[in-house]
């Protein structure tokens, strides 16, 4: 392989102090092990509360590899990630969090099945140390999206991977302004090797993700990738016409068979009634987040606006080897040993 290829590492982070020197620094030994790429260490940070900037800045000022962009508010976890895959300009982009749930050790055997060849290179979570609840719930969404879906989707995989220059130029095209990332890489289908990791807990700070990101990124997962839903709230209109119709014709007969003693009641007709207004707002529902991914795409609005950018005008460099000091380090912000 060409020593002068490059390599680009996408790190979106927020709130993440306590992670983001740590993951700094492991991927710069994996980097420095591997020793024939020029590279640089892209961190997006989505308007932090805490020290994370600062420490941002201070690794930047000591190592021109990594590059920092400062967003100007949160835009959120979909937008804000994009954005920043879409500055990198290696001939690859790998893309890992902040958290240290994806193993930074593991950016060499990315980078090795890319050399022999494979366009996108995907971390798939064969167990995981989170909540045993979680994992089960997301292995089982993974299943339901995968038999909803048109396309064959990728299970147990949250993003973390090597992409060639080919597939990033190939989802830029799509020019979709709240992007699906991973149903946009098995929709490019161009040649993928699976690697299985074994997920790590968060060891420092919390997650980011709530229930709101995450039904937010569930659902968005099948509607850019399915009709079925829509096409379940005409089954089930179908369905329960016919339902309605056949009890009808059931009451109508036990009446005429039973005149003087059959009493129709009001329980069946509420029973009905309400059966009727809650598929009607369950299906309402599913065509509102269907005309809401429309009205989304209608608008093309920026994935983030930068408040600042750090060390892009540096190009590329070698790996630095040698510990990163972070000079007069303020109260409860972490230094490298």
């Amino acid at each position: 392989m060409d020593s002068q290829k490059t390599i680009s590492i996408v790190t979106p982070c927020y709130n993440e102090q306590d992670n983001v020197l740590n993951l700094y620094t492991q991927v710069r030994d994996v980097m420095t092990g591997i020793g024939r790429y020029r590279y640089e260490h892209i961190f997006i940070d989505n308007s932090s509360r805490d020290a994370t900037v600062a420490i941002l800045k201070r690794i930047a000022a000591q190592d021109p590899n990594v590059k920092v962009i400062v967003n100007s508010r949160n835009f959120g976890h979909i937008r804000s990630p994009i954005h920043a895959l879409f500055q990198a300009k290696g001939d690859a982009v790998i893309g890992i969090v902040a958290d240290l749930q994806d193993p930074p050790p593991m950016i060499a055997d990315l980078i090795r099945e890319w050399e022999n060849g494979a366009y996108c290179v995907l971390g798939i979570k064969r167990t995981s140390e989170e909540n045993s609840l979680m994992f089960w719930a997301r292995k089982q969404y993974y299943r339901i999206a995968e038999r909803l879906s048109s396309i064959e989707t990728i299970q147990n995989y949250t993003g973390f991977g090597l992409y060639d220059r080919k597939v990033v130029d190939l989802v830029r095209s799509f020019d979709d302004p709240y992007p699906y990332f991973r149903g946009m890489i098995a929709e490019i289908g161009l040649p993928t090797v699976k690697l299985l990791y074994d997920q790590p807990v968060r060891k420092f700070g919390i997650t980011k993700n709530n229930w709101y990101t995450l039904y937010d990124i569930g659902m968005l997962g099948i509607i850019n990738h399915s009709k079925v839903p829509l096409r379940l709230a005409t089954f089930a209109g179908f369905g329960g016409a016919l339902i309605a119709f056949l009890i009808a014709f059931v009451y109508l007969v036990l009446k005429l068979v039973f005149w003087s003693h059959f009493e129709l009641g009001l329980a069946p007709m509420l029973i009905g009634v309400f059966f009727i207004a809650s598929l009607q707002l369950v299906f309402l529902g599913v065509m509102g987040e269907y005309v809401g991914a429309i009205y989304t795409q209608v608008q093309k609005r920026p994935y983030a606006v930068e408040l600042e950018r750090i060390n892009f005008d540096n190009g590329f460099g070698y790996p630095k080897t040698g510990p990163v000091q972070l000079a007069m380090p303020e109260v409860g912000m972490p230094t490298l040993k």
